[in-house]
């Protein structure tokens, strides 16, 4: 062989090399739920749903590569600092979106949960959405409903940030603002004695029976960090219904009240301080009744507001 062809070979040789790298470098992969999930290039056309899935989003800087949001308005979740982010896009659905609207805006990307925007068997799932094109990332939080997983914690926010810095090549951002949330709570929680936690039940909703959050739900990792315990912590679903009995026998010393939707935070307190069935509980006798916002109880940035609120709340009545 000649001297000139074996330089043209390795020549060859090195660029489709390379050509491969820069190939595989393009791809991303990470688990969603029970699925790996392969991204060509970032998405260009991405929809949230839900107000604390949207955020996320936002923190990221990624608005300019979305096309809309969903599931915000109809359930009354949308307050002012989010208004603000979320100005210049489109809601392109009140609650759940269809099939038809995600198609209809070009979606390359959907961010919503089992129960925050997909439901199990309905329409928009992400076997339904793929031969459309469109790419579907899970909540973690939500992956209960369709496997096996962890007691809720903060490594879940965590974790879909990261995901989501990965799948649009925004890796650093998401590992600089997972790390500063880290340090916040460490600060935060670093005079907490939690040897003796609070008995703290969530009050989402109901008059009849009470929806609250169960084991693996994001308010019981918020109660934990902040130095309680959801008394509710045996109830293994994300958020459920109980009974009222079970509220009064496990005798809660402060009650959560998670704000949104037509019955208001006041409302709801002022129905469990008139009821005389709650006169002997001790978070009904003492006062003890802390909000969170709709934004600040489910996964998302705002879950750190959420831990200094609760923390202030619980240890220095």
């Amino acid at each position: 062989m000649k001297i000139s062809t074996l330089i043209k070979s390795l020549i060859l040789i090195v660029f489709f090399l390379f050509n491969l790298t820069v190939v595989a470098k393009g791809k991303t992969t990470v688990e969603s739920c029970n699925r790996t999930v392969t991204f060509e290039e970032p998405p260009k056309k991405a929809i949230s749903n839900d107000v604390n899935l949207t955020e996320m989003m936002l923190v990221l800087g990624l608005a300019d590569r979305m096309v809309g949001y969903t599931g915000i308005s109809g359930w009354k979740t949308l307050d002012e600092e989010m208004r603000a982010g979320v100005k210049e896009l489109p809601e392109l659905s009140q609650k759940y979106p269809s099939k038809e609207v995600l198609v209809g805006a070009d979606a390359d990307f959907f961010f919503a949960g089992w129960n925050y925007g997909m439901k199990v068997g309905g329409e928009v799932t992400p076997e339904t959405l793929e031969p459309f094109g469109i790419k579907v990332y899970e909540l973690t939080e939500s992956c209960i409903h369709i496997m096996n997983k962890s007691k809720a914690n903060m490594e879940d926010m965590y974790n879909d940030l990261l995901n989501l810095g990965r799948i649009f090549s925004v890796e650093d951002k998401a590992n600089e603002l997972i790390n500063n949330y880290r340090m916040e709570i460490q600060e935060l929680t670093k005079n907490i004695n939690t040897d003796d936690p609070l008995r703290v039940f969530v009050y989402d909703s109901g008059e009849d029976t009470p929806f609250t959050a169960g084991f693996y739900a994001m308010p019981t990792a918020l109660i934990e960090a902040s130095g309680g315990i959801n008394i509710m912590n045996d109830f293994k679903k994300s958020w459920g219904t109980v009974t009222w009995e079970e509220v009064i026998d496990r005798n809660p010393e402060v009650i959560v009240i998670v704000n949104y939707g037509n019955v208001t935070a006041e409302q709801k307190k002022e129905f469990m301080m008139s009821n005389p069935a709650f006169a002997g509980i001790d978070a009904v006798k003492n006062n003890r009744f802390v909000t969170l916002e709709y934004v600040e109880a489910t996964p998302g940035p705002r879950n750190i507001k959420a831990i200094k609120k609760l923390s202030e709340a619980f240890w220095n009545n």
